[in-house]
């Protein structure tokens, strides 16, 4: 009899396969005190150097199969082998209370991952309590000399269970052997989730119970596109989902036909579809699957997993070789959104109770101008090597963007006067993320090139509701009709000024919303780039003229559920 448990659907796709259960080391250990404490410091430093070994051999293969920012993750890990802070408090352990290097080490990891783990309501301190576990384990295991299974060892074809995948672990996954995973823990923005998309490796997270029931060797069903582990399927399950794989990848090698063709609906209406980035690497991505525009760069990448902010030329060869890629596509390039949630080694910051509300992005930069200046020099002389859009995020008031505005402007005089090339083809255009800034939405038109709404933070700061609390994601609802008629009130906006709007939030991706934004105007929507041939696929299907049809009923009706019932009904 099979076993099916229910997960989240983290990387589309199906693997059948005999498990692999990546079992966590015994790390334990009796805690004592040493006599000798040179010898045990002289332990400590040789487990930091292989560890630092082994970190730099797997950020360097992440690179290559990853792409720079799905590296970075190891980047941080590095710098915590080597923080002062981090690493100080372990040999003082050692010195000040004769603890052993492995006491020590336990001591200061869980003091440093219970600090993270208790801000509940911020995903991405709860991550570098994550990489804080990750570097720990790998440096307690040579302190220990106890060796551990790595995923670089398996050699046949595998669906690897376990608790949760490391980044360590997820990068050196073998896509030639492991077909998919699943794992007790995680969600959707999880390490182990992006980075399994990017390999295009089936995965379900959050199972809570599969490290439990599975056995190792047993034959198992990643069903990653509907979020569900069979265990010891039956003939009968195996046939269907054999079936369902093949169908999926007749469909994939369907959506590859699409690459080089525009994005037309079926009534010739014509939409971009764009990818988020990260890095210059993942322009390769874009351009396979057939972007016709990056719609996000994020450029807080350049700033992370470094000790010093990036220099004026750094960050120009960077947006440079994004621009020169695209080949005259567009390409939207967000101004730095730091500080908060997301901090810099390098960079104090105030502390905040609440920090998604707290001083970031452009609030930032505009009291930090010698870095936003940086940055804003930085893209206009990369402007000339392509079709730039300048994107300010975290507006909130008509001030604030005038004054962004006008600090480029001004480094555009200097560089002008100075005899640099600068495009005269520059739009500046701002997120729409912000309820103030949505409602106000025709006076920001005026001033604005375009809009590009971040749905992430739209939905949650217009319901109140962190998504990423569990008690309350049920509030994160893209179709609710009040963040449809916000949605719908940005594209009239800038439609009536003559300009364009488009979305780089997860809900541009999503197949249900689709329909929706197609009714409601939207030109342009960014996504992963895997997701943008589907997107275009479906799109070819749809009629822009009839789904405007029905944009006045769905806007008018009462509840998420309701609206996502008349698109499965009337709309698709």
């Amino acid at each position: 009899m099979s076993e099916k448990i229910k997960g989240i659907a983290a990387s589309a796709g199906i693997a059948i396969a005999k498990t692999f259960i990546l079992k966590n080391p015994d790390l334990s250990f009796e805690r004592s005190t040493v006599s000798d404490k040179e010898a045990e410091k002289k332990k400590l430093n040789d487990a930091l150097e292989v560890s630092k070994k082994e970190l730099t051999s797997i950020k360097e293969t992440a690179e290559r199969e990853l792409g720079k920012d799905k590296a970075e993750v190891f980047a941080a890990h590095l710098m915590f082998l080597s923080d002062p802070e981090f690493v100080g408090q372990i040999t003082s352990k050692i010195d000040d209370d004769s603890l052993s290097a492995e006491a020590a080490l336990d001591d200061v990891s869980s003091f440093f991952i219970q600090m993270f783990e208790s801000m509940k309501d911020n995903d991405y301190m709860r991550e570098r309590a994550a990489d804080v576990r990750d570097v720990s384990k790998r440096l307690l295991a040579h302190l220990l000399g106890v060796s551990f299974t790595s995923p670089a060892s398996i050699t046949e074809e595998t669906v690897i269970i376990a608790e949760d995948l490391t980044p360590s672990d997820t990068a050196q996954l073998n896509r030639k052997y492991v077909k998919g995973f699943a794992t007790d823990i995680g969600g959707r923005t999880s390490h182990s989730a992006i980075m399994s998309r990017s390999m295009e490796i089936p995965a379900v997270v959050g199972t809570k119970t599969v490290m439990a029931q599975a056995k190792e060797g047993q034959l198992a069903i990643i069903d990653g596109l509907n979020g569900q582990v069979i265990l010891d399927p039956s003939e009968e399950e195996v046939a269907a989902y054999k079936a369902k794989q093949a169908a999926y990848k007749e469909q994939q090698a369907e959506w590859k036909k699409l690459v080089s063709e525009p994005t037309k609906t079926a009534d010739d209406a014509h939409v971009i579809l764009g990818a988020n980035i990260g890095n210059p690497g993942d322009v390769e991505g874009v351009v396979n699957n057939g972007g016709e525009a990056v719609g996000l760069y994020r450029t807080e990448f350049l700033y992370m997993g470094r000790d010093k902010l990036p220099t004026e030329d750094e960050q120009f060869d960077a947006y440079k070789e994004v621009l020169e890629k695209m080949a005259n596509k567009p390409v939207v390039i967000r101004t730095l959104d730091i500080g908060g949630d997301k901090k810099l080694s390098y960079l104090p910051l105030p502390e905040e109770m609440n920090p998604f509300l707290g001083f970031r992005a452009i609030r930032l930069c505009l009291e930090r101008q010698d870095i936003f200046r940086t940055q804003l020099r930085a893209l206009l002389r990369a402007s000339a090597y392509g079709k730039l859009r300048i994107m300010f995020p975290m507006i909130a008031t008509i001030d604030e963007f005038r004054q962004a505005k006008a600090i480029l402007l001004e480094e555009k005089e200097k560089l002008v006067a100075a005899g640099t090339n600068v495009s005269d083809d520059l739009q500046v255009g701002m997120m729409m993320e912000i309820p103030a800034a949505a409602v106000l939405a025709d006076r920001f038109a005026k001033e604005a090139d375009f809009f590009s709404i971040g749905t992430n933070d739209l939905i949650q700061y217009t319901m109140a509701a962190d998504r990423m609390n569990e008690h309350v994601s049920y509030l994160y609802q893209p179709c609710n009709p009040s963040i449809l008629r916000l949605v719908s009130n940005i594209i009239d906006a800038a439609h009536k000024e003559g300009h364009w709007a488009g979305m780089c939030g997860e809900m541009a991706g999503d197949a249900t919303a689709i329909p929706l934004l197609l009714a409601l105007g939207l030109d342009e929507f960014s996504m992963s780039a895997t997701s943008i041939l589907p997107a275009r696929s479906q799109l070819l299907k749809l009629s822009k003229e009839e789904l405007a049809k029905h944009k006045e009923a769905f806007l008018n009706l009462d509840t998420a559920e309701e609206v996502l019932d008349y698109v499965k009904t009337k709309m698709i």
